[in-house]
């Protein structure tokens, strides 16, 4: 038997709730008071009504801008469900599903962003016009919980209750030098051939050095005479013929003025995972790119 709820001790107030999270999300008082196209002292009005209603402290000033509390964290979440239930109360009483048009952010590593996303996005804004797309191109991991990007595509599962993963695949990485190069250079049969060669590195070079090492390659330094931070610099340097370079497999195998430098080695494998904040959950927008991309990136060839 269904339960009732006391319907006499729900006394909350959605606007001073409203008031909260718009201020959350835009950072001050008066940015949120514009948005909401009401007076300044309105507006703190309510929040401090909502602080006292909680008995909590929401937000502290950090210089000119407001920054959440740990109560205030905890709490924007759960106002957040309340705006998004709001916003599907009010569509579905017009009649209307909810919208997916809008903007969704991807964050992906330079490679992936460069050669495995572009046909996808192409096919997602064939499916999905209204649908604008932001690639965050970037070898850092970008924080979803600060909301820098929507969906990210990482080599690590994900920690925290607050974000989703769902794993993919394994994907592998090579060593790669262009034709003309092994040409110059001569085969690379063993080890110690590779003392004839030069790599192309990376500006934080010791993890990649120390993996190259693992397989017993006995490299050092002096065989990495250019470094670059940006990992398509680096892939130009190789196709270009500077030196041997790293690149995901099948990024590899595609371009065809290159080959694998030392196929007599292991590729290098790590994780595949396509992560979101848990929102994906509550967002049709965020939940469609999300699967779209799971699907589609599962028929990646590796």
């Amino acid at each position: 038997m269904h339960k009732c709820m006391d319907w006499s001790s729900l006394n909350f107030d959605w606007n001073r709730a409203r008031a909260f999270l718009v201020t959350a999300e835009e950072g001050s008082f008066s940015a949120a008071a514009r948005a909401l196209s009401m007076s300044q002292p309105t507006l703190g009005r309510q929040v401090s009504a909502l602080e006292e209603e909680l008995d909590v402290v929401l937000f502290e000033r950090v210089g000119r801008n407001l920054e959440l509390t740990a109560n205030g964290l905890e709490l924007v979440e759960h106002v957040r469900a309340m705006a998004n239930a709001a916003t599907h109360v009010s569509l579905t009483a017009s009649g209307q599903a909810q919208s997916i048009e809008g903007t969704i952010r991807i964050t992906a590593s330079e490679a992936y962003s460069a050669f495995v996303l572009p046909p996808l996005v192409a096919r997602l804004r064939q499916l999905q016009p209204g649908i604008v797309v932001e690639i965050v191109a970037s070898n850092e991991v970008s924080d979803l919980r600060r909301r820098e990007a929507d969906i990210a595509i990482r080599n690590a599962q994900p920690v925290g209750q607050d974000l989703v993963g769902k794993k993919l695949r394994s994907d592998f990485a090579d060593l790669f030098a262009s034709k003309d190069y092994l040409a110059r250079v001569g085969k690379l049969e063993c080890p110690a051939d590779l003392s004839r060669a030069q790599f192309v590195g990376f500006e934080d070079n010791d993890q990649f050095l120390a993996g190259l090492n693992r397989k017993g390659l006995g490299l050092s330094p002096a065989s990495f005479p250019v470094l670059t931070s940006n990992h398509l610099v680096n892939w130009e340097l190789v196709k270009q013929g500077v030196g041997i370079g790293v690149m995901a497999s099948h990024i590899g195998e595609a371009e065809p003025s290159v080959c694998r430098a030392v196929p007599w080695i292991e590729p290098f494998k790590f994780p595949v995972w396509l992560v979101a904040h848990r929102e994906v959950k509550t967002s049709r927008r965020v939940r469609l790119v999300f699967d779209f991309l799971a699907e589609e990136m599962a028929r990646l060839q590796t």
